[in-house]
C-alpha cells in the first residue's frame, strides 16, 4: 500500500511533449548498451539496469517533457545525459551505499571527476559505464559553451557525485538531517542544479557571466532545484525510505522533525514545494526585469535570460508529468487522482497558490503581540568577556558621535539614534564576548562594525521603509560601494553617517587585506547592503517571505555572513580558499549563523512585529507557513535553533577531524581551523547573552522609541491582496 495520498499539486503551467521522443527513446537505448549500462553487474548477482529496466523508466519520455522545444539531436543527447546521470545513482546505491563502503565511494567519484577535462587535458581510459558515459557526454557538449558555463557545469557535476557521501555518511550512521540541513544540501546531492545547466545548453539560453551570480538567477535556479527534488521525494519516498533504507527524502525529515505522520509530512512538504515555485515566479516577473534594466542588459542577454527563466518553467511542468508516468516513481492511479495537463480543470492545478499567495500577502501589521516569552533554547557553550570592555563603551559613543549618528537625518526626524540609546543598545558588550580575545584596537574595530551595521539596520527602514521608497534605497545601497574601493583609494565625499562611517571601516579593514581578501569581504558587507533592500521590496508588498528565502537572506541582513568572513580573511593565507567551500565548513558556518539570527527573531518578535510592522521574523514566517500560533511558532524556532546547535556539535566531533584528514592539513592549518570553530562558539554565546542583557528589546524602551501611537496604526493601513502598491509618506497616530 502506499503510506500516503499524494497531495493536491501547485500546476501553474501545462506540460508540453516534444515530438522526437521515440526517435531519442531508440537512441539512449542504443547508447545505454554501448557504454555497457545494461550488463553492468551488482556486487550480490543481477545487473544495475537491463533494457527492460531503462525501457520501464523512460528517460525519453522524462526529456520530452521537460525539454519540449529542443529539436531532435539536441534531445537525443539530453536523453544521453539524463540516461548516464540515474545510472550512476543506482550504480553508486548498489556498489557503495548498500555496503556502506565509504573509502571506495571516495576512490571511484574521484577518478570519475577525472573526466571532465578543461582545455587541453586529457581524461583517463573508462574503467566501467558511468566513466565511458561521462566521457562520451563530455566530449559532445561542452564545446558548444563557454569556459564560464563548463566551470560551473563541472561544480554541478561535482557536487551531485560528491555530496553523495554526504548521503552515505548520514545512512551509515542513522542519522537523519534538520529542515534546513536538508534542503541546503539536498540541492546539492539531488542534481536540480545541474539540470538548470543542462536548460541553459538545450535552450542555447548560456546565462551571461556577469549576471550568473547576481540574486535573482541565484534564487531561479534554487528555487527551481527545490521544487524538483521537494516534488521527487514526494513520489519517491515509497522506494527510497520504505524499500531502500534511505533517509535523505524531505518526507521523512518533516515526519521526525515535526513528530507528525506520513501524511502531515507529505501535505507539508508539498506545501513547501509550492511555496518555492511561487518565489520562482516572483523572482521572475518583478526582480529579473529590475536586474536586467540596472545591468543593462543587451537584448541577446535579455532574450537569454528570458529563455533560461521559460526553459526552467518547462522542466518544472514536464518533470512533474513524467512523474505521473515513470515506474520509478509512487504514482498508481496519480494520473487520474492529480490529473495531467490536458484534464485538469483551470482552477484546480492552481488552488493550492491561491491559498498560500493570499496568506503570504495577508498580514496586518503594527497588530499588538505582546511580550513573546523566550522558549528554553539549548546552548552548550558559556560566553567570555573581553577585559576592554569598558574602554570600548566609552570609545564607541564618541566614535559615532564623530560619524553623525546622532545627527538629524533627512526622512527620519529627530535622527536614527540619540546617545542614551546607543548607550541601552550597548554594541561593545557583545563585541566584547564575540572577540573575547581581542587587543583593544581590534576591539575598538570590532565595536564600530556592529554600531554601523545596526545603525544601517535601523536606518534603511526608517528613511525609505515608512515611504516605500524603494529606488532611494537602491540608489543610496548602490553609491555605498563607491565607499568600499577595491584598490583602497579615493572615496567620494560623505553625504550621511552611514556613508561617513562605512568610508572610516572600510580605510581601517580592508587596507591591510590582500586583494582577494579585500574582495571577498567586500562582497559581503555588499550582499548584508542589498539584504536591506529586499527587506523594504517585501515590506513594500505586504509580504511574508517564503521559509527558505527567509532563513537564507536572514544570514544576510543579520551581517553574520560579514562578521564571519571577517575572521576568516585574518588567515587568508593560512588556509586554502577551497578548503571554506566543503560541505564540512559551509554548514559549520551556516548552522551557527542560523542559531544567531534565531536568537536574535526570538528577542526582537515583539520590537519588529508590533512597533515596526515588520514581515521579517522566523516567528513570524513559521507562524504563516505552518498556520500556528506565535506560542506554537515560536517553540518551532527553539527545535530548529536545537537541531542546528546539535549538527553543530556533529561536525566538530565527526566531519571536521575527517576533514582535517581528506585534505591532508598540517598542524597550524588545523589549528586555525578549530580556533575558527572556538570562534563561532563564542560568536552564538555571546549574542545569546547580549540578547539576554540588552534593553533593546524591552517594552519600555521600544515605548520611549516609538512613534506616538505606532503600535495603534494598524487599524488604519490596509492589508492584502491589491494594497501593496499604497504608498504612505508618514503613519500618522490615533
Amino acid at each position: 500500500m502506499q503510506p500516503f495520498t499524494l497531495p493536491d499539486f501547485y500546476l501553474p503551467h501545462p506540460a508540453r511533449l516534444n515530438p522526437h521522443v521515440t526517435r531519442s527513446r531508440e537512441h539512449s537505448m542504443a547508447w545505454a548498451g554501448e557504454m555497457g549500462m545494461l550488463d553492468s553487474p551488482k556486487p550480490d548477482g543481477g545487473v544495475v539496469w537491463d533494457e527492460a529496466a531503462l525501457a520501464r523508466m523512460d528517460y525519453a519520455l522524462m526529456c520530452g517533457y521537460t525539454h519540449p522545444e529542443c529539436d531532435g539531436r539536441m534531445l537525443d543527447l539530453i536523453t544521453d545525459w539524463y540516461v548516464w546521470v540515474f545510472f550512476f545513482d543506482d550504480h553508486f546505491l548498489e556498489h557503495y551505499k548498500h555496503s556502506r563502503d565509504r573509502g571506495g565511494a571516495k576512490a571511484y567519484l574521484d577518478h570519475l571527476e577525472l573526466f571532465m577535462t578543461m582545455d587541453g587535458e586529457t581524461p583517463p581510459e573508462p574503467a566501467n559505464p558511468a566513466e565511458a558515459g561521462l566521457r562520451n557526454l563530455w566530449e559532445r557538449t561542452v564545446p558548444a559553451m563557454s569556459l564560464d558555463w563548463r566551470r560551473r557545469f563541472i561544480t554541478s557535476t561535482h557536487n551531485l557525485m560528491v555530496e553523495s557521501m554526504w548521503e552515505l555518511d548520514n545512512i551509515s550512521r542513522g542519522r537523519i538531517a534538520n529542515p534546513i540541513e536538508y534542503l541546503q544540501m539536498r540541492r546539492r546531492v539531488g542534481g536540480a542544479p545541474w539540470s538548470a545547466n543542462l536548460v541553459e545548453f538545450a535552450a542555447r539560453a548560456e546565462i551571461p557571466a556577469a549576471l550568473a551570480a547576481t540574486r535573482p538567477l541565484k534564487v531561479l535556479t534554487d528555487t527551481f532545484s527545490d521544487s524538483v527534488h521537494l516534488r521527487n521525494d514526494l513520489f519517491s519516498y515509497q522506494r527510497e525510505v520504505r524499500e531502500e533504507g534511505e533517509n535523505a527524502n524531505a518526507v521523512l525529515v518533516f515526519e521526525r522533525f515535526f513528530d507528525c505522520s506520513t501524511q502531515e509530512a507529505a501535505d507539508l512538504t508539498n506545501e513547501l514545494l509550492t511555496s518555492r515555485l511561487q518565489q520562482f515566479e516572483t523572482t521572475a516577473l518583478a526582480e529579473v526585469p529590475v536586474l536586467l534594466a540596472e545591468h543593462a542588459a543587451t537584448p541577446d542577454e535579455q532574450a537569454r535570460v528570458t529563455a533560461y527563466a521559460k526553459g526552467l518553467q518547462d522542466w518544472q511542468a514536464g518533470g512533474h508529468e513524467w512523474h505521473l508516468r515513470s515506474s520509478r516513481y509512487m504514482n498508481e492511479g496519480a494520473a487520474e487522482s492529480v490529473g495531467t495537463a490536458a484534464s485538469v480543470p483551470g482552477l484546480s492545478r492552481l488552488r493550492p497558490g491561491l491559498y498560500r499567495r493570499t496568506r503570504q500577502h495577508a498580514h496586518v501589521p503594527f497588530r499588538a503581540v505582546g511580550h513573546l516569552p523566550v522558549p528554553p533554547l539549548y546552548l552548550p557553550y558559556a560566553f567570555r568577556t573581553s577585559p576592554h570592555l569598558a574602554d570600548a563603551r566609552e570609545y564607541v559613543i564618541g566614535w559615532a558621535r564623530r560619524m553623525g549618528f546622532f545627527d538629524p537625518v533627512p526622512g527620519a526626524a529627530g535622527g536614527v539614534w540619540d546617545e542614551r540609546r546607543m548607550r541601552g543598545i550597548d554594541l561593545p558588550h557583545c563585541a566584547a564576548m564575540i572577540h573575547a580575545d581581542a587587543s583593544l584596537e581590534e576591539l575598538y574595530l570590532s565595536s564600530d562594525w556592529l554600531a554601523w551595521g545596526t545603525y544601517g539596520d535601523d536606518y534603511y527602514p526608517l528613511v525609505f521603509g515608512m515611504s516605500r521608497d524603494v529606488p532611494a534605497a537602491r540608489l543610496q545601497t548602490e553609491r555605498l560601494s563607491a565607499f568600499m574601493p577595491l584598490d583602497a583609494g579615493a572615496t567620494p565625499e560623505p553625504a550621511n553617517p552611514l556613508e561617513r562611517g562605512l568610508a572610516d571601516l572600510w580605510r581601517r579593514t580592508a587596507a591591510p587585506m590582500a586583494a582577494p581578501a579585500r574582495r571577498e569581504f567586500r562582497t559581503a558587507v555588499s550582499d548584508m547592503l542589498a539584504s536591506w533592500v529586499w527587506e523594504l521590496e517585501n515590506q513594500a508588498q505586504n509580504r511574508i517571505p517564503d521559509p527558505m528565502d527567509y532563513v537564507e537572506m536572514r544570514r544576510k541582513t543579520f551581517g553574520s555572513e560579514m562578521t564571519v568572513s571577517l575572521a576568516r580573511l585574518a588567515h587568508w593565507d593560512q588556509i586554502p580558499p577551497e578548503i571554506y567551500q566543503t560541505r564540512t565548513m559551509r554548514e559549520l558556518d551556516t548552522a551557527a549563523q542560523d542559531y544567531a539570527c534565531f536568537t536574535n527573531d526570538l528577542h526582537s518578535y515583539q520590537k519588529e512585529i508590533e512597533f515596526e510592522g515588520e514581515v521579517h521574523n522566523m516567528v513570524l514566517v513559521c507562524e504563516n507557513f505552518l498556520n500556528v500560533d506565535r506560542w506554537q511558532a515560536a517553540g518551532i524556532v527553539a527545535d530548529l535553533m536545537a537541531a542546528r546547535m546539535r549538527q553543530f556539535e556533529h561536525i566538530l566531533a565527526h566531519d571536521l577531524p575527517r576533514l582535517f584528514d581528506e585534505f591532508n592539513l598540517d598542524e597550524p592549518a588545523r589549528e586555525v581551523l578549530l580556533r575558527h570553530a572556538d570562534g563561532l562558539k563564542d560568536w552564538m554565546s555571546g549574542i545569546m547573552e547580549w540578547h539576554r542583557k540588552c534593553v533593546r528589546y524591552t517594552e519600555p524602551e521600544l515605548r520611549r522609541n516609538a512613534s506616538p501611537g505606532a503600535s495603534a496604526t494598524s487599524a488604519f493601513l490596509p492589508s492584502g491582496l491589491g494594497t501593496s502598491a499604497v504608498r504612505f509618506t508618514r503613519l500618522v497616530g490615533p
